[in-house]
């Protein structure tokens, strides 16, 4: 299992866009994929459960990966969400 914190740095924060490239990304991967804010813990496969964490730009998330690809899966959506999910700052 993989466990990492991320930082929300993306404007908008997990809006839906940018959460649903998330999910994209992760249901290419066989392993068991959830985030985490607070005391909520979602299925990171899931828009309407990541929608309900409403994880704002400077918050930290928890990304946790179980499973037989784990550490390919852990390195994509960390680049997608240091990235900020690959939005152009000048455009909504």
């Amino acid at each position: 299992m993989v466990r990492i914190e991320l930082l929300i740095t993306n404007k908008l924060g997990l809006h839906a866009r940018a959460t649903g490239k998330f999910v994209k990304a992760a249901s290419r991967f066989n392993s068991e994929i959830w985030l985490s804010k607070n005391k909520s813990r979602v299925n990171g496969k899931s828009i309407m459960g990541i929608l309900t964490l409403a994880a704002a730009k400077g918050e930290t998330v928890v990304l946790e990966i179980d499973g037989p690809d784990e550490e390919k899966a852990v390195n994509v959506l960390k680049e997608l969400v240091l990235s900020g999910f690959e939005e152009n700052e000048g455009k909504v």
